[in-house]
């Protein structure tokens, strides 16, 4: 994959689709790695700031709103253009977003909390939590890590634009092993893994919670590592 590959379909998961077809992996939403026990992750350079780790929807049973509708409906907005309410936005531990949502982390009862927080800091510097819109149980989502990641190929990737269309090629894959599950808590803390919340979208897609880490911080996750070189420069 040194040289240069037409991307299969003009997305943002359009390289990694196109790398699974190259190893004959079939398309699918399997929860498990997806070539032989080992997750790949496929990464533009220019886009490498944060990676998706997995999806989980949240367990409905414990959570107050309960389903991606009802957080639509107290939440979303409407896009230019278009009748119906949706929710695309990003949630982290460390400031609320535009639609006061945040994530805390409950350590005593084991769950990982949407909340809603006042838009104004407290003297500390911390934000008022006024009440929880969904919530994941923690041990699951240490289960869905390391189900997921317990190898994975991250592959750096470059690509150009040749008469219109994408091309792309391997520069790098690092070899991680075996996460750290406390670790994935305390990232979520400090606000360096976070949550994409795309419901309701436009396009019909179905509704996702993506859990993305920022690149500087995968080495915390993942300390079993080895970086292979394929292209220098």
């Amino acid at each position: 994959m040194t040289s240069w590959i037409p991307v299969e379909v003009m997305a943002d998961t359009g390289i990694g689709r196109t790398v699974e077809t190259m190893l004959g992996i079939p398309m699918n939403a399997s929860k498990e790695p997806d070539y032989k026990g080992i997750e790949l992750k496929s990464l533009r350079q220019a886009s490498t700031v944060r990676a998706a780790l997995f999806t989980q929807t949240p367990d409905w049973l414990i959570s107050r709103l309960k389903s991606g509708r009802e957080i639509v409906e107290a939440y979303g907005y409407i896009h230019e253009g278009l009748s119906a309410k949706t929710l695309q936005v990003t949630v982290r531990a460390n400031k609320p977003n535009m639609q006061r949502l945040g994530l805390f982390v409950n350590r005593e009862e084991e769950i990982l909390e949407i909340d809603e927080f006042g838009l104004l800091p407290k003297p500390d510097g911390t934000y008022r939590r006024i009440q929880d819109v969904a919530s994941w149980q923690l041990p699951k989502l240490h289960d869905r890590l390391l189900t997921k990641h317990r190898e994975t190929f991250w592959i750096d990737v470059e690509t150009r634009d040749i008469d219109g269309r994408e091309y792309f090629r391997c520069r790098a894959i690092e070899h991680t092993k075996n996460p750290l599950v406390h670790q994935f808590d305390n990232l979520l803390q400090q606000g360096d893994i976070q949550v994409d919340l795309l419901l309701c979208r436009p396009s019909g897609h179905g509704d996702t919670y993506s859990f993305k880490i920022k690149k500087k911080s995968r080495p915390l996750l993942f300390p079993e590592s080895e970086r292979h070189i394929l292209i220098d420069g």
